[in-house]
């Protein structure tokens, strides 16, 4: 359920960015869709164990200089644990979040991306797993909480996204999930992304622009992931989004303002385990 401070915060802070948006369009009308450095908000996405995506992320953390950064895998009460001291000490911050038991990389990849973080206020936009797993037995919107029409989720896909999305939870998951379970993946799916967006804007309207959001590629494309809920809860927000894909390695899914590649992380195949295994029948 949606805290209710975070709804009213971007409520209001929809209504003040609306007016700034306008103002900024008179001033410049021939501008076209924002760039990394003059977007209120921008997605910089990574594929989770590779460290030069976070080393990336790092440098424009620095150049960008956000006044507010939201983290993928951080929850919303760990990133309040955080004060500005408690960036200055890696493993003291790792202990701090608990970060060995979160089941993401290790925390040497994300430290120099707190660091550049410098005293932006830190917000984490993740969504636990038992609030997840709700939409097996709940709809999204209720899942969600009252804003949930903002981002769509009281609204089904239409089939051709729906079915594309499905085939990229089969592929994701080495084609061992059962179909009925597809559906509840790609609800997942958007109830992250919009979680995300959510958590940007009310970033945005506390603190001002520009916010960073650090995410995986899945949830940076604009085309449905969190920018693209972004575009439809406030279009007024300029966003910007950077997809980093790995050299040698499958074109990034989805379409991004800006994409880079660097160097492919070697690493185990995830799905051998299943090799061998009859797919799915239900």
């Amino acid at each position: 359920m949606m805290r209710p401070v975070q709804l009213c915060a971007q409520l209001l802070g929809l209504t003040l960015l609306a007016t700034a948006a306008a103002a900024q369009e008179e001033a410049d009308p021939q501008a076209g869709a924002p760039s990394l450095e003059d977007a209120h908000v921008v997605f910089l996405g990574e594929v989770h164990d590779n460290p030069a995506h976070h080393a990336r992320q790092a440098e424009l953390v620095a150049e960008i200089r956000p006044v507010a950064v939201v983290f993928e895998m951080l929850t919303n009460e760990q990133a309040a644990t955080i004060h500005p001291e408690d960036l200055a000490d890696e493993a003291a911050l790792a202990d701090l979040l608990q970060w060995e038991k979160s089941g993401w990389p290790d925390f040497s990849m994300y430290y120099p991306i707190f660091k550049a973080a410098g005293e932006a206020a830190i917000f984490g936009a993740a969504m636990p797993r038992e609030e997840a797993r709700r939409v097996q037995d709940e709809p999204r919107d209720r899942v969600f909480g009252p804003s949930a029409g903002f981002y769509g989720l009281d609204q089904n896909l239409a089939p051709e996204e729906q079915a594309e999305r499905e085939a990229l939870q089969m592929a994701a998951h080495c084609d061992a999930l059962p179909l009925d379970m597809l559906p509840v993946m790609v609800d997942i799916q958007r109830l992250r992304d919009a979680r995300l967006a959510e958590t940007a804007l009310e970033a945005l309207s506390m603190h001002g622009a520009p916010v960073v959001v650090i995410t995986g590629n899945g949830h940076a494309r604009t085309d449905w992931g969190a920018p693209a809920m972004i575009a439809m809860a406030a279009p007024e927000v300029p966003v910007a989004a950077l997809g980093q894909g790995e050299a040698g390695r499958d074109a990034l899914d989805g379409s991004f303002d800006l994409t880079e590649e660097t160097e492919a992380v070697e690493r185990d195949d995830p799905c051998a385990a299943f090799e061998g295994s009859e797919p799915p029948a239900n």
